[in-house]
């Protein structure tokens, strides 16, 4: 065991203050130059990385915004991210190839596969055999959209909101990398999440809640598949940034009531102390994550209070619960996450995450497809119609997708009643709703065989940057200094807004 003595602990004192004078005086140097080249105000600069000076110059708030954000007039004041892990299969829902009966158990021409690398699960078959969707599909809404109405019967009633990208691609083949890159714009960790970048750039308009929220429901099907804590995390942005994962089972919030015989005057006199505590070590240190500590514990309080009231759905009428289904008053559900979600960006909350694992379906597409569809089509209607009733969906924006496609061809045992479909990053689909997005569109064709885009591609980075656009945020300008770099969520490559999507 390291013994250290008095000369050893000044010595690492004083190393951590160097580290933070560095540090700030660095990012400091570089605002005020940033702020003569661009013509910002230095203190706007300063504000911007100082979290008390962003709280002072915004009138007390506890998630103020960037000085200068948004950049421009948002559509959207919020958003609501539905992201179903695993990659949910766009050739059974909504890309319709019914020119593929034709090909049931024929190989895919090599063609059309072309130098597409091969995950390990199918890189050692024979043969590629066609396994065309055994699923009705049907045109519906005024728009005449196809969309797998067996399985998504709700869905199929709210076409007409919902802006479809069938062209969306990524890099990454498997789901780590895939998962990273969707929601922090690069396959290497370490990068902040859409969610974060969000709460740093915008804030919230509530000061009782998170700026992010994240809920991670329990589907029947594969509820063990791993979810990153990095697809809501900071990353390099302050921790404060990070997403708030509300557990569904139990308190929401780990901790939340006061012990026995511990009042809310006795728990204010401490977080008073302890604040004064550590307001001294940060004026000794300057290390930012004291600021985070600070914020955390003040956010802590008065979620007690705040937490409580958004979780009780006794003010919601019977029509509403009815809306959304049966599992709505079942904590840790998908259904109970969406009306949850609702209330939170009600209540002016920037960012809300849902995250839906179990759509990774390599074998028994059609059995185990039909479940996740009936455990979330009715509540991801029931949403967007919810939110339309109230006025919020006009800035609210709502997101559905996954982190990849599946592929054409099957994996493992064909018939016409069951197959299973690889991972597939050439073409995907994803769909956006609200704040501004332009309801009954369809942008973007892929070939045949759903797995060439043949006509108006879009990464995945321009559908963040449109994202971010809703937003009111210029993904070009909208960055932080990190590891030398200018650190963008869309990633430092050449993308574009897809204004073809905006209303």
């Amino acid at each position: 065991m390291a013994i250290f003595n008095h000369t050893d602990i000044a010595r690492q004192q004083t190393a951590i203050a160097r580290r933070a004078f560095l540090s700030g005086s660095g990012v400091s140097l570089g605002a005020a130059a940033l702020a003569t080249l661009e013509g910002m105000p230095t203190a706007a600069q300063a504000a911007a990385i100082d979290p008390s000076a962003r709280q002072t110059a915004s009138g007390g708030r506890v998630h103020p915004p960037l000085p200068g954000m948004p950049h421009h007039a948002p559509k959207a004041k919020q958003v609501i991210y539905l992201h179903m892990n695993g990659g949910p299969s766009q050739i059974d829902l909504w890309d319709y190839k019914p020119t593929l009966n034709d090909y049931f158990d024929k190989d895919l021409p090599p063609s059309v596969r072309g130098d597409q690398r091969l995950s390990t699960m199918t890189s050692g078959q024979d043969r590629f055999p066609c396994a065309p969707s055994k699923f009705a599909f049907e045109q519906r809404g005024q728009c005449g959209r196809w969309i797998n109405s067996e399985l998504l019967p709700y869905t199929a009633g709210i076409v007409d909101d919902l802006a479809l990208v069938k062209t969306v691609h990524t890099n990454a083949i498997n789901h780590d990398p895939a998962c990273t890159f969707v929601m922090t714009g690069s396959e290497i960790p370490g990068k902040a999440s859409l969610g974060s970048w969000l709460a740093y750039g915008l804030g919230s308009e509530n000061d009782d809640l998170p700026a992010f929220v994240v809920f991670t429901p329990q589907p029947d099907i594969n509820p063990s598949q791993a979810l990153f804590t990095r697809m809501w995390s900071s990353g390099f942005l302050p921790t404060q940034y990070s997403g708030v994962a509300l557990r569904g089972t139990g308190d929401p919030v780990l901790y939340l009531p006061n012990p026995t015989g511990i009042s809310s005057a006795d728990r204010r006199r401490m977080l008073d102390g302890l604040g004064r505590l550590n307001a001294i070590g940060f004026e000794r240190f300057r290390d930012p994550e004291i600021e985070t500590r600070i914020a955390q514990y003040e956010m802590a309080f008065r979620m007690q209070t705040s937490v409580p009231d958004l979780v009780d759905l006794s003010s919601e009428s019977a029509e509403t619960l009815a809306l959304y289904g049966d599992d709505v008053n079942k904590p840790g559900s998908f259904t109970h996450s969406l009306i949850l979600a609702r209330r939170l960006v009600e209540r002016g909350v920037r960012a809300v995450q849902v995250l839906h694992r179990g759509w990774d379906q390599h074998g028994n597409l059609p059995n185990d497809l039909t479940a996740q569809c009936r455990d979330t089509d009715q509540a991801t209607a029931a949403l967007v119609i919810d939110l339309k009733r109230r006025g919020l969906l006009d800035d609210t924006l709502v997101i559905w997708g996954g982190e990849f496609g599946r592929t054409v061809y099957s994996q493992g045992t064909l018939t016409k009643e069951t197959y299973g479909r690889d991972h597939h990053p050439r073409n995907f689909c994803m769909w956006m709703a609200g704040g501004g997005a332009k309801g009954g569109t369809t942008f973007g064709e892929t070939d045949d065989f759903s797995y060439n885009v043949v006509a108006d591609p879009v990464h995945i980075n321009d559908f963040n940057a449109t994202l971010l656009h809703l937003m009111g945020i210029d993904h070009e300008r909208f960055t932080f200094k990190f590891q030398g770099l200018d650190q963008r969520l869309t990633g430092v490559e050449q993308q574009r807004v897809v204004n073809e999507l905006l209303a």
